[in-house]
């Protein structure tokens, strides 16, 4: 391993073009997490890799390019053959970094290894290292943004950086603005951190593994269970940002922001608990909002004459039925499943409207096979994360074709179940199930955590490939021709791009300078997030738990090397 790694830096040293095209397999990647590029890049075959590489020694040092110490792993890879892989370490003119490399060794007689994927990625930024483990500071000055005078007054200072949102996503770039020595704000309309969690039905859960989901600096205690509550991650979320001493003001909303190009810096109104309003000046703007835009709500005919409860999935907190209610919940996301599990256990009389296929897979063995990284072997979490964060998406995609045929075999009783009963399965467009459906739109899958099941002993009905023509009274109507009465309509048909969310919050100019949100780019390169965009001063934190520990150091490194002058 460090003797391709060796050679690796002679040819950068060299600027050999040539050498480095041959250290790679014609189908190998190059992927940067900014620590050559400042951007998230991915570079596909030997001479995009080669280039990409040249320009990048063109413009940072780089040195000390070595294995880290009982990193390397030697294995038969299922598909590749001879694969040996390693973390290691190297440094730029400007920063630490880490790296991931996996090389495969030729079937020829030349046997050489040459690399199928290698991840360069930053660490910190030399001189502004995180506030963290030997860093951390030896005295703290305990202070917030908001310090109540004598009089009783709020006397605020502007931060550095505003984030809008206290969820996940909004206190982990805190955490990591913080530990960068960042003067940061966080806001949400809600009372208490954590309610967007609370105020959800009783029954949700997380639907992959605890050990996946640790938020940065603060893991989740070990004696939790392997799946989280809402409860439990809605008070964990309050108990960080009070460990990690953020600042969050509730009960606050956004009124309008501006950017002024000449200052660099925002000109931001927000509305205080009481009604007054706050004009701050960030240079940074996060929205940490969620995921996705606002709810979708179809035109539905006859709504105004629908006699029952029509409930948006978005707005569904549990808590509504009485036995022999009857329900019909739209749409079969996860969404969908939780309000129709929920319901069916509460009692109600329950049917389900499919109107296009879904990937489902069991929360266990299946889903869990795509966490493995995180609970096998005991590896530390950050080299998971940067193990995981190694494969480009296009590797992704291929390995997840694979593992979907196997999870589907462990899940063949499961999905054949669903199939009798009515209900439409696939596994992605391409086959590649579950994940990179999340990584492409944020939706059309299922992790089963029960509702399969009450699908096919039948104690939830299926109403498969058609749409509703109408409502009047309790009776809804189907473009089949069949109808049904209800009690209760729940419509979970997803959410609109998270564009929508952007536009709502900052306006029409910001979100056409921004432009589209998720999905991959050409590179096959998350769109948006975590990144810069075209919007300068605006940044977009969001995904999963599991995406936003290691993304939200990212998002801070960039802030900070824009406060320090680098970029």
């Amino acid at each position: 391993m460090q003797d391709w790694l060796g050679r690796l830096a002679s040819a950068l040293a060299q600027a050999d073009s040539a050498a480095l095209r041959r250290l790679f397999l014609a189908d190998g990647y190059w992927r940067d997490h900014l620590a050559l590029t400042w951007d998230f890049r991915t570079f596909g075959s030997p001479a995009l890799i080669a280039a990409g590489l040249m320009a990048a020694a063109g413009r940072h040092s780089l040195c000390g390019v070595r294995a880290e110490e009982g990193a390397c792993k030697v294995f038969e890879h299922r598909t590749r053959g001879m694969t040996a892989e390693s973390s290691f370490t190297f440094e730029t003119d400007v920063a630490t970094c880490r790296g991931h490399v996996r090389l495969i060794r030729a079937s020829d007689d030349s046997g050489d290894w040459r690399a199928w994927t290698f991840f360069t990625s930053m660490e910190d930024i030399k001189g502004f290292e995180e506030r963290a483990g030997m860093r951390r500071p030896r005295l703290t000055n305990h202070h917030g943004y908001v310090k109540k005078s004598d009089a009783g007054q709020a006397n605020t200072l502007d931060p550095q950086v505003l984030v809008v949102g206290a969820g996940h996503a909004g206190l982990t770039i805190a955490a990591r603005l913080s530990a960068l020595n960042i003067d940061t704000l966080v806001i949400d309309r809600e009372k208490q951190i954590g309610d967007n969690w609370r105020n959800r039905y009783q029954s949700l859960i997380l639907h992959n593994e605890t050990a996946a989901n640790h938020l940065p600096f603060l893991p989740f205690p070990s004696t939790w269970p392997n799946y989280l509550s809402k409860e439990q991650m809605a008070d964990w979320l309050g108990i960080y940002a009070s460990a990690m001493g953020l600042n969050v003001k509730t009960s606050t909303n956004l009124i309008g922001a501006e950017y002024d190009e000449c200052r660099h810096r925002w000109l931001v109104q927000i509305k205080n608990p009481d009604g007054s309003l706050l004009i701050l000046h960030p240079h940074h703007i996060v929205q940490a909002t969620g995921v996705f835009g606002k709810q979708n709500r179809p035109t539905i005919a006859g709504v105004d004459r629908f006699a029952g409860q029509l409930i948006y999935a978005g707005d569904y907190a549990g808590g509504l039925t009485s036995p022999g209610v009857r329900a019909l919940v739209v749409g079969t996301g996860s969404s969908g499943h939780d309000v129709a599990q929920d319901l069916c256990t509460g009692g109600a009389q329950v049917t389900m409207l499919q109107r296009s296929s879904t990937c489902v897979v069991s929360v266990e063995p299946g889903a869990a096979r795509a966490y493995a990284l995180y609970s096998d072997n005991g590896m530390p979490i950050r080299d998971a994360d940067l193990a995981g964060n190694s494969f480009p998406f296009p590797v992704v995609a291929e390995l997840h074709k694979e593992m979907t045929k196997r999870i589907a075999e462990m899940d063949r009783d499961l999905l054949q179940g669903l199939r009798d009963a009515g209900f439409a399965t696939d596994f992605g467009e391409d086959n590649s199930g579950f994940l990179m459906k999340y990584h492409r739109y944020g939706g059309g899958y299922y992790i089963n955590v029960g509702c399969s099941e009450l699908i096919i002993e039948g104690k939830i009905k299926i109403k498969q490939g058609v749409e509703i023509a109408r409502l009047e009274g309790n009776t809804v109507s189907f473009t089949d021709g069949t109808s049904m009465d209800v009690d209760v309509l729940v419509v979970a048909t997803g959410y609109s791009n998270m564009s929508e969310s952007v536009r709502s919050l900052m306006g029409d100019a910001v979100a056409d300078r921004v432009g589209p949100i998720w999905g991959l780019d050409a590179e096959g390169e998350v769109r948006a997030m975590w990144r810069s965009t075209g919007q300068p001063g605006f940044w977009l934190m969001g995904g999963s738990l599991q995406q936003c520990r290691p993304y939200s150091k990212y998002l801070a490194l960039q802030i900070k090397a824009r406060e320090v002058g680098l970029v």
